[in-house]
Parts: C-alpha cells; structure tokens; sequence
C-alpha cells in the first residue's frame, strides 16, 4: 500500500481486503531461564545480555551503542544518530533510558578495560558493530542446557517493557524508554502479573464470587435460595 501511494495510485484495496490475523502475545523469559542463561556466561557475555535486558534496547542500537551514549554517573543510556556509520535510530528517535545502578557499574568496569580507541561499547576486535550477538545467545543457551529455539534478542526487550510495567511504572515513560511511536505498542507488554500479590488477590477475590455463584446458582438471583 506505500508503495502505490507513492506511485499516486489509490482506491485498488478497500477496508474489508485487509487481511485479519490473531496478534500473538509478546513473550518474555522467565526468571529461571535468566538465572540459569547468566550461570552459563562468562563475564562479558554476562554484559552483554544484561545490557540488552536491563535497557530494553533493540539489536542495532545495541550494536552501534557509544561510550559517549554512557553516563554511568547519572545511571543512563541515550540512544543516538551515528551520522560516522550510517546509521540512525528507528523513527529517527533518539531518547534516554535510565539503567540500575548494577548495570552502570559494570558498563564502567567494562570501559576501564576497553580500548580508548574504539567509541563502541561492543565492538569487534577492528572497531567494528558487533554482529553475532544471537549467536552467542543461543551458544549460552546450550551450554546452560536450554533449549536456543527459547532465546532470542527481542525477547529481552519484551521482558524489560513488561517488568517495567509490573513494577507499576506508568505506559508513558515505558513507551518513551522503548522509542515507540504510540501507546498501543506499548500497551502491548501489559501482561498479567504472575507476582505473589496478585496471586493473592486473586484468591481474596475468587472465593468469595464462587460463593455467591453456588449461593445463587449461577444467574446472579437469590430467589428462594435464601
């Protein structure tokens, strides 16, 4: 459809021609399988996936991330155009992510043993964009005795969004965080919480509604039931 309306031809497929598809729920990884993702990393591969999960960044920010995008003082990550390798932001956003203070820490670490030479956080041995990293997530997660179909990048960032939001942070900020362009797509990522407290209010709520259905029979009338 851009493509003929960029050609100025209009009017060919009309609202019903869309096609209709079941919009499947973003999945995100468990705490187990992270724990037991990290307990088979070596310390930079540790970084790496603890980058991608703790800033909810996609693979090519990632991948052309600047120490100059780093500020470990203020506990931040900028997401930012890099005019030097061609390349700039989806939507040509460029926006700000606060990081935890753990993840601030070893990016600092990380950059006191890298080479001043190179400006990418990542990069491969000749300063280059680092390429391979589902690669190596799914070689982490064989070694960790997972199954690699399970992993993949983007799972991070579905699980970042949806943490985001389990921790009660509002949709606006997650939605700026992630560089989305309307709400919806963040919206995507409210999961039910499968937290302890909401499991617990699931049972102060559930039991009393199942006796009021056996009071009542199902159709909500007490009638003679009383």
């Amino acid at each position: 459809m851009t493509f003929l309306k960029a050609q100025d031809i209009r009017g060919l497929a009309k609202k019903h021609d869309w096609p209709s598809y079941t919009e499947e729920e973003p999945e995100i990884y468990e705490q187990e399988e992270l724990d037991k993702l990290f307990a088979a990393c070596d310390t930079t591969e540790r970084l790496w996936f603890e980058f991608f999960l703790m800033t909810g960044e996609r693979e090519q920010e990632v991948m052309h991330c600047h120490w100059l995008d780093i500020n470990c003082t203020a506990a931040t990550v900028r997401v930012t155009h890099k005019p030097d390798l061609g390349w700039t932001p989806k939507a040509y956003k460029e926006r700000e992510i606060p990081i935890p203070a753990k993840l601030a820490a070893s990016l600092k670490a990380w950059k006191s043993k890298s080479g001043k030479a190179c400006p990418l956080v990542f990069p491969t041995a000749g300063c280059n964009p680092k390429l391979d990293f589902l690669d190596c997530l799914k070689a982490a997660a064989e070694r960790a005795k997972l199954n690699k179909e399970d992993f993949w990048l983007h799972k991070f960032r579905a699980t970042f969004a949806t943490r985001c939001l389990w921790a009660g942070v509002d949709l606006r900020p997650v939605q700026l965080w992630l560089g989305h362009s309307d709400i919806e797509s963040t919206m995507r990522y409210l999961k039910p919480s499968r937290s302890q407290q909401t499991w617990d209010k699931v049972n102060e709520i559930l039991p009393g509604a199942l006796a009021f259905q056996n009071l009542t029979g199902g159709d909500g009338h007490l009638g003679n039931r009383l």
